[in-house]
């Protein structure tokens, strides 16, 4: 959510800010800002899109060598100029904050500080920053101090850059909860919310940890730890050289990032299972030097995510119970961090999250620690995110940059994942034999190839898209380990088509949704050919005999006869446990072809951030 991109440079930096902004809309937001200190702070502001930012920048020929730029989604006050970032302090020295997060005692802050004078002009949280360290400017020798000052007081997750216009030579960052790096380049130095944004300018990246406060100048930069209490002591960070390419965050010949990044499956699970695909067996050490000697003391697991990798946990649990004989509990961060469960000190705790900075699987994984869970995994897209560091164990999905907010490639690689990992305690376990076990491997070094032949059902989706896109309502229905799935189609359409999903397990149409059933609810089934397939064809005769419209995905081999009020998609193949991964792909091009036909923003739907890095 929210993105923030700064630069001190020898040349004029609104170009790179601006195209920084343009590579983080992925993030989700509702404004966009930039602010220039040129002798004096001076900004540009609006509720539009990026672009119109960057026709404002050209039309007063906004130019600079030291800014701050930013997107907002909002929380605190509604999308307006008056609420987008950059926010100013009214006094002297005029300071200038861009922020990601949220300020838990901004109201606290807020009437403390109005009654030392300063006056409010938004509804933000992000304002109290800005007059909390001008306050602290008064009794701090420099604006660096002021900052690790105020960070001090702010409660909450955060990311925040600053200008102050005493000192227009430099920039002061802080990172607490959300996700914040510098770039190192040749003729300057920048901050951004993601590496995406800084390609353009370098390679040479440092990813701050908690607490960090760093200060930027053209040819020098400073890092240091704010946890404890002052003096506060200069930290050594690591220069990592992104392996991100310009040409992985651009769209190429693909009319939106989510149709590319739904074709790049293939590559992208092959990318995810290279380690494993040309060997003969798999090993714990997939997951880390100690994962073997972790894996078996583990008794349980417990899955902690959001959204999309939630639909992912809930399938692996079908896994672990089925393959790895495992007792897994899958819960949904959010609520988990608010309940008082029961633990189990070797039940292995899994958070999984595409970006890494989800701040309720964060808050969630704290939480199961603090309960006396003794170890964590990461199953996880980026290297240097605060999920991977916050685990035992660690297992990186290689799908790539996912721009696209619906996610896609980032799913079915966390799927691959986690059959991996399935496969790998069942096997310490005892529960795979070594003929298993070769079968398996066997699946997964073809399952790239059924990727590419699910994608060919892209022209029946098409047709399909067409009759759906009339529609207000839909559900979908699965059983057994592709009930999730269902869940996850469900999710993909209302996502970015604005139609009304909702999945049910089949075998709970009788209990109530089957009220629902008429012939303007589209009814969407997922139908491999495994046991629950006779049952699941009693589900769809139920809806059908009271004049419902069927849409099923079904297996070559399923024997489901299209009929009046019944369609048909067959995969190639049945790919047995890895069913799901296959049956997903169909789902992804029905909810983006009914977008397209809609006319929705695809790649960015309303109200919706990609990385959701608050509460």
């Amino acid at each position: 959510m929210c993105g923030i991109v700064g630069a001190v440079a020898q040349n004029n930096i609104v170009p790179a800010l601006l195209e920084g902004l343009h590579r983080l809309e992925y993030r989700g937001y509702d404004s966009a800002g930039i602010a220039l200190l040129n002798g004096k702070l001076s900004r540009l502001r609006t509720t539009g899109r990026v672009a119109e930012l960057s026709k404002l920048a050209k039309e007063r020929k906004f130019q600079g060598e030291i800014g701050i730029a930013h997107t907002r989604w909002a929380t605190h006050g509604a999308p307006s100029e008056r609420n987008a970032h950059p926010h100013f302090s009214g006094e002297m020295p005029k300071v200038a904050v861009v922020h990601n997060g949220i300020i838990e005692n901004h109201e606290t802050l807020h009437n403390r500080l109005q009654a030392a004078g300063f006056e409010f002009v938004s509804d933000t949280d992000t304002e109290v920053i800005a007059h909390l360290i001008t306050l602290n400017l008064k009794k701090a020798p420099d604006l660096f101090e002021a900052v690790c000052q105020s960070v001090s007081e702010l409660q909450g997750a955060f990311a925040i850059a600053v200008m102050e216009e005493t000192h227009p030579e430099r920039i002061i960052v802080s990172r607490n909860g959300a996700p914040l790096l510098l770039g190192l380049g040749e003729d300057g130095n920048y901050a951004a919310s993601d590496a995406s944004a800084l390609l353009q300018v370098t390679k040479r990246m440092i990813y701050l940890e908690e607490g960090d406060v760093a200060e930027l100048r053209r040819d020098s930069y400073r890092i240091v730890s704010c946890l404890g209490t002052a003096p506060y002591k200069e930290v050594p960070r690591v220069v990592h050289e992104s392996e991100l390419t310009n040409e992985a965050v651009e769209i190429g010949p693909y009319d939106h990032f989510m149709q590319k990044e739904i074709f790049e499956q293939p590559g992208a699970v092959a990318n995810t299972l290279e380690m494993v695909l040309n060997a003969q067996s798999i090993s714990p050490r997939l997951f880390g030097s100690e994962a073997e000697n972790i894996f078996k003391q583990t008794d349980g697991v417990l899955i902690l995510a959001c959204g999309t990798s939630y639909h992912a946990g809930l399938v692996a649990r079908y896994w672990l119970e089925s393959v790895a004989g495992l007792t897994c509990n899958v819960e949904i961060a959010s609520e988990y961090r608010y309940r008082e469960p029961v633990s189990q000190s070797n039940a292995l705790v899994i958070g999984i999250s595409q970006s890494g900075e989800t701040a309720d699987t964060l808050a969630a994984l704290s939480y199961a620690k603090s309960l006396g869970h003794r170890h964590s995994l990461a199953i996880c897209n980026v290297a240097e995110s605060a999920l991977v560091r916050q685990t035992d164990l660690r297992f990186l999905t290689r799908a790539g940059p996912e721009i696209g907010v619906a996610s896609t490639k980032a799913f079915t690689t966390q799927l691959a994942a986690l059959m991996l990992f399935t496969m790998t305690l069942a096997k310490l376990r005892g529960k795979l034999s070594g003929e298993s076990e070769f079968e398996m491997i066997a699946a997964l070094r073809h399952l790239p190839v059924a990727l590419k032949l699910a994608l060919q059902v892209e022209a029946q989706a098409k047709v399909w898209a067409e009759r759906f896109s009339q529609k207000r309502h839909a559900l979908f229905l699965g059983r057994g380990m592709h009930y999730p799935i269902a869940m996850e189609g469900a999710l993909k359409l209302k996502e970015i088509s604005y139609i009304h999903a909702e999945a049910y397990a089949a075998g709970e149409l009788k209990h109530g949704p089957l009220a629902l059933v008429d012939k303007d609810m589209p009814v969407v089934a997922i139908a491999p050919n495994d046991t629950l397939l006779e049952k699941l064809k009693s589900n769809l005769q139920e809806v059908h005999a009271r004049g419902g419209e069927l849409y099923v995905f079904a297996d070559a081999d399923s024997h489901i006869q299209e009929s009046e009020g019944l369609h048909v998609i067959r995969m190639a193949e049945h790919a047995g446990l890895l069913s799901p991964i296959l049956h997903t792909i169909p789902l992804q091009l029905l909810a983006y072809h009914v977008a397209l036909q809609k006319g929705t923003d695809v790649d960015k739907p309303r109200n919706l951030a990609k990385s959701v890095t608050v509460e």
